[in-house]
């Protein structure tokens, strides 16, 4: 029996050596408080291209910026207006799978404008109301792999999609949306920060399966905001008052977390959202009221191994 245990340990001895243990650790960060370039005044949104760049809605400066992946700004585009490339507190953005469209939530302009990648104007829709097409504050944008545009409402409580020049395809109802995640099979992931949860749907608003309640414990939130999904189909929230990220499986299984308040790296004053890089070993959060961009990367840390002899003398 002896024999069979120590066997049984040195099993389990061979298989934790050949694991790689691995968490998400801070990289680096950009952003001030001001108008300035790659300054913002509270940052609501972030996308990332196919080629690396990475798109900022700056809520308060009514404008977007785009910076190379570790954060020199490229440019940028938008004032405060009802005009054409004008926002009035845009709150989402998201770029095409093919990197040529911007999309942005101009929540109270009550419209979807979208750009080229360096913001010159492309089209719109939109305007206030209840009807198909029409939107009460859009604050979540996201483009699906096959180039549906979905967008969640705050107040009409939905989410409406739309082909990519802006052309009503269907909706579902959502309390409280907020900005969406798509998976690279056309699953749309929820947070619905007033139900303290995450819901999924099929492309068509089916509804899949859900998570979460109120708390501070793994697998629950404290009103939830962005949500993106890797190219592994892990699912990433923004935990706002929990000030951390959570991380699951696709159905919702609890995998880790990062994350507490304050303005150190790694720490968070409110985060609103967040977006997976290319190749989903890096992600970067809008860290709102710190007025700047957090970005993560996902590190193998090796087991430190132990002898087989060790082992054993467990069981003298």
């Amino acid at each position: 029996m002896k024999k069979l245990s120590i066997l049984a340990a040195a099993a389990l001895y061979a298989v934790a050596a050949a694991c790689v243990w691995s968490e998400w650790i801070y990289e680096g960060k950009w952003g001030s408080a001001g108008s300035g370039d790659g300054q913002f005044n509270n940052p609501a949104s972030v996308a990332v291209a196919p080629n690396g760049h990475v798109y900022v809605v700056d809520f308060g400066n009514d404008r977007v910026q785009y910076f190379t992946p570790t954060g020199s700004f490229l440019g940028k585009w938008g004032v405060w207006g009802e005009g054409d490339g004008q926002f009035e507190m845009p709150s989402g953005v998201a770029v095409t799978p093919a990197g040529d469209k911007v999309y942005v939530a101009d929540l109270f302009n009550d419209r979807i404008q979208y750009f080229t990648s360096t913001g010159s104007f492309l089209g719109k829709w939109g305007s206030r109301g209840t009807g198909t097409g029409e939107f009460y504050w859009p604050e979540g944008i996201e483009v699906a792999p096959n180039g549906d545009v979905y967008v969640t409402e705050l107040v009409n409580h939905r989410v409406q999609y739309f082909t990519p020049t802006g052309s009503y395809l269907g909706q579902w109802g959502s309390y409280w949306p907020r900005a969406p995640g798509i998976a690279a099979n056309g699953n749309v992931y929820l947070s619905e920060s007033r139900n303290y949860r995450v819901q999924y749907f099929t492309a068509t608003g089916s509804c899949l399966g859900k998570w979460g309640s109120r708390g501070p414990g793994d697998g629950q939130f404290d009103f939830p905001r962005g949500v993106d999904v890797a190219p592994n189909g892990n699912v990433f929230v923004c935990d706002q008052f929990n000030y951390r990220i959570q991380y699951f499986t696709v159905a919702g299984s609890f995998l880790g977390k990062w994350g507490s308040e304050g303005s150190g790296e790694g720490q968070f004053g409110l985060v609103s959202d967040i977006a997976v890089g290319t190749g989903g070993n890096r992600v970067y959060v809008v860290d709102d009221s710190n007025n700047r961009i957090q970005y993560f990367k996902w590190d193998a840390a090796a087991v430190v191994p132990t002898s087989l002899g060790k082992v054993k003398a467990l069981f003298r």
